[in-house]
């Protein structure tokens, strides 16, 4: 006989069901965050390179130096924080994996942390395995701008860290310097942890600075940044990321990587060491999608859709109510996959309880003639 299941309520991921659906009814998968054009020729060429090198072995638990070191001269030249490459950064396998491993590093059972909603999918579940409680605090379109007195009164006793995701999936929304200032505030306050999900850090429009817990000294001191290189490189099935924290925190979060995975995929990290010295491709990312962005909303303000704000992400909301009222979000998923040709994913799956504003994301990471495509189908609603 097994044990009772720790995740019997959860049930296979809604991207996997929509990528599926649109794959088998042909449709546009506007639905999975992931690009359909290929990475940058110097990211590949680094990769080649290194597997000419002979870097096939195990690279050292936290990551290459290399790797490390161009992480941190990064991290000071955007963000201004001087981190120590051999005790502040770990390169990981994904930020998924980062964001599961700084909770199981951070959490002990019987703890809460705070989630705010819409949340990526695997938050909650990642402090759920831990034996943790989330506590979740709901965010309202269109604007989905946290009230911080609000998330004062929901810390209590057992409370012990904040998830934040800024740029935030699914909502498109950014937290600003007046948010980062009152979440230290709050932090120091009750003695708090934090953990950033900034994989979007450099997909942010409209001339807005990304706040990164970095920028704050003490905010920082209680925090562990995880990052993305599959968002910046336009290679999300390298599934390769980094966090960086403090030395005592990232002490934590390597006593769990090490007994998980121990070490990441070596010549990748040889590329990505290779990827950094052209700092011209992630300082050209805003451009680039904002471009994307303003294409696909362009197309969109053409249909009955009510577009909603989008500041960051690759990701765009809009509600359908004017379309089919009658419909749930999960239904006019796909009805719009099956029906229309466009897939989306139904904002209700970022809610632990499946609240539903007739909110569906759009992915604009995409090829233009892929957007086109699908904005002339949705012009026919």
């Amino acid at each position: 006989m097994l044990p009772p299941d720790k995740l019997a309520d959860v049930s296979e991921s809604i991207f996997s069901v929509m990528s599926r659906l649109a794959r088998d009814t042909g449709a546009v998968n506007l639905s999975q965050g992931f690009p359909d054009f290929s990475p940058p020729d110097f990211l590949t060429a680094g990769l080649e390179a290194a597997l000419q090198e002979g870097h096939h072995q195990y690279a050292p638990m936290p990551g290459i130096p290399l790797l490390r070191q161009r992480i941190a001269e990064k991290v000071e030249a955007l963000y201004g924080r001087a981190v120590d490459p051999e005790q502040e950064v770990v390169i990981t396998p994904g930020a998924t994996y980062g964001i599961y491993t700084a909770v199981q590093a951070l959490l002990h059972p019987g703890e809460e942390i705070i989630l705010f909603e819409p949340a990526y999918d695997s938050y909650a579940p990642s402090v759920r395995m831990a034996g943790g409680k989330p506590k979740f605090y709901r965010l309202r379109p269109p604007d989905y701008a946290i009230d911080w007195d609000d998330v004062d009164a929901l810390i209590g006793p057992r409370t012990r860290g904040i998830l934040i995701n800024s740029p935030h999936n699914p909502t498109g929304t950014i937290l600003t310097g007046a948010d980062l200032r009152a979440l230290e505030q709050l932090a120091h306050r009750h003695n708090l942890w934090v953990i950033s999900d900034e994989v979007y850090e450099h997909i942010i429009f409209d001339g807005a600075r990304h706040e990164s817990v970095l920028r704050y000294p003490d905010l920082y001191r209680r925090s562990i940044a995880v990052f993305s290189f599959g968002k910046t490189y336009h290679n999300t099935g390298w599934k390769m990321g980094c966090i960086v924290a403090p030395p005592p925190i990232a002490d934590r979060f390597r006593k769990v990587h090490q007994f998980l995975v121990f070490s990441v995929h070596t010549p990748s990290q040889y590329a990505l060491a290779h990827a950094l010295t052209f700092p011209e491709h992630y300082r050209q990312l805003p451009d680039f999608y904002q471009q994307k962005r303003d294409l696909f909303r362009e197309g969109l303000a053409q249909t009955p859709f009510e577009v909603l704000p989008c500041r960051g992400t690759y990701f765009q909301c809009a509600r359908f109510s004017r379309i089919r009222p009658d419909l749930s979000d999960q239904e006019f998923a796909r009805w719009l996959t099956t029906e229309h040709g466009v897939a989306v994913i139904p904002v209700s799956s970022f809610y632990h309880d499946g609240h539903d504003e007739q909110v569906v994301r759009f992915c604009f990471a995409k090829n233009d003639a892929t957007l086109q495509a699908a904005v002339d189908k949705l012009r026919r609603l």
